[in-house]
């Protein structure tokens, strides 16, 4: 038997992994919504496969990953983002033979590699991540120029707001917001709700009082 936790907020993925994983029947499968909660499972249940999105979850940063993983120096992680930045990369893949690495839109298959490897106690970085983590180094992506639309978007992420409310405000698809948060965090090289706040923060698109009140 072979147990999971899928931490992924996103509904429809989390569904997938689900129906995907409990085709074998052997499988027990938890989803973990929060940090707290995965946290929980993994006190009882260690020696488990975590899939993450590390990007639509509740981590603050890398390095409150990295304390998690250390303290459940047993369990497999397997990152599914659809983005994820080279420096975060480099930092996790670095750190521990325990992370996997895929993006949610390569093939199927590897997607299935890299959770059989993780269950099998053996790393999977794709040919994707691989390229990404051992690329040229790219100019400070933090200089990059957003456009006025994701200059926006970035300042209501910060603010809190959900890509749903986001898209209703903006009369757009949620798809739309997706794929502008998605740049944003690629330019910016950022992986997190949070880091998007710190960076909305230096640049002064949002008001430091209004973290305060």
């Amino acid at each position: 038997m072979r147990k999971y936790s899928i931490a992924d907020n996103q509904e429809l993925t989390a569904f997938a992994l689900q129906s995907m994983l409990k085709r074998d029947k052997n499988n027990e499968v938890y989803h973990a919504v929060d940090k707290v909660g995965l946290i929980e499972f993994l006190k009882e249940n260690e020696d488990s496969v975590v899939i993450l999105d590390y990007t639509l979850f509740d981590f603050q940063d890398e390095q409150q990953l990295l304390i998690v993983s250390e303290r459940f120096s047993m369990t497999a992680w397997v990152l599914l983002s659809d983005v994820l930045s080279k420096g975060f990369l480099q930092k996790t893949i670095y750190s521990s033979q325990m992370f996997s690495v895929v993006f949610k839109d390569e093939p199927f298959k590897v997607i299935c590699d890299a959770i059989q490897y993780a269950s099998e106690g053996k790393r999977y970085v794709s040919q994707r991540a691989t390229e990404l983590i051992l690329g040229q180094k790219q100019e400070d992506e933090e200089l990059a120029v957003l456009t006025a639309t994701e200059t926006e978007i970035l300042k209501a992420i910060a603010q809190g707001k959900t890509t749903r409310e986001i898209a209703a405000e903006r009369f757009s698809s949620i798809h739309t917001v997706t794929t502008h948060r998605k740049n944003i965090f690629r330019k910016l090289g950022i992986n997190t709700a949070h880091e998007a706040v710190k960076y909305a923060l230096r640049a002064g698109l949002v008001d430091p009082m209004e973290f305060y009140i």
